[in-house]
């Protein structure tokens, strides 16, 4: 899962659809609600296209979009929101992807969330992590450091990284940052990853995986 400035949950309401944003392509969170289903080419699901289309043209101006169309069991209601420092250009985008990935994930349910986010930062924000700890672990008589950073309001990543202690300390920080090197080509933007080397290893994740 490709993950990056986790976002603060948004309400589920009945017979809608909301779409939390940020500005790339790949679900950070999506929940399905299996309450109610509505049936293809019905008057439903013509209002939510119709309700889709509306939010995809207002929300880029402001970054926040939200409205209703139908009657009765007929009747959609959507909400959008793009985080606050994405351009306009992005928060269209991104409407548009969400749109698609919800769609996808969440087939002809009346009530569905997606978030998605932005990998390119959880990636500096992992790497910035890593670093530290490779600064803590090769000074470190056991060449183990732990520890998290805070990367939104109530979000933090947990990160791990050792070596062998038949490493010196300048072959140990030169196994960790080559393994921290590597973790774009296994994990990019995903909200865990581990590289593990005969000499060394480094992770993180978005909860705690270290035993205090």
């Amino acid at each position: 899962m490709s993950s990056s400035r986790l976002l603060s949950p948004l309400y589920l309401l009945s017979f809608s659809l909301l779409l939390q944003l940020a500005l790339a392509t790949n679900p950070l969170y999506h929940f399905c609600s299996s309450s109610e289903n509505f049936i293809p080419n019905s008057p439903y699901e013509m209002n939510l296209n119709k309700l889709m289309s509306y939010l995809y043209s207002k929300t880029p101006i402001t970054g926040f979009g939200s409205g209703s169309l139908g009657w009765s069991q007929n009747q959609a209601y959507g909400l959008t929101l793009c985080r606050g420092d994405v351009n306009m250009t992005d928060c269209l985008a991104c409407v548009a992807e969400a749109e698609t990935e919800i769609r996808k994930r969440c087939q002809f349910n009346k009530g569905a969330v997606i978030c998605v986010s932005d990998p390119s930062y959880f990636n500096e924000k992992s790497k910035e992590l890593l670093g530290k700890l490779a600064e803590e672990a090769y000074v470190s008589s056991k060449m183990f450091a732990t520890g998290e950073m805070q990367i939104e309001e109530s979000k933090k990543i947990y990160g791990l990284v050792q070596c062998t202690r038949d490493l010196s300390s300048v072959d140990c920080k030169k196994c960790i940052d080559g393994a921290i090197s590597e973790l774009p080509s296994c994990c990019d933007g995903k909200e865990g990853g581990r590289v593990v080397g005969g000499s060394c290893k480094v992770g993180y994740e978005i909860y705690p995986f270290v035993h205090a």
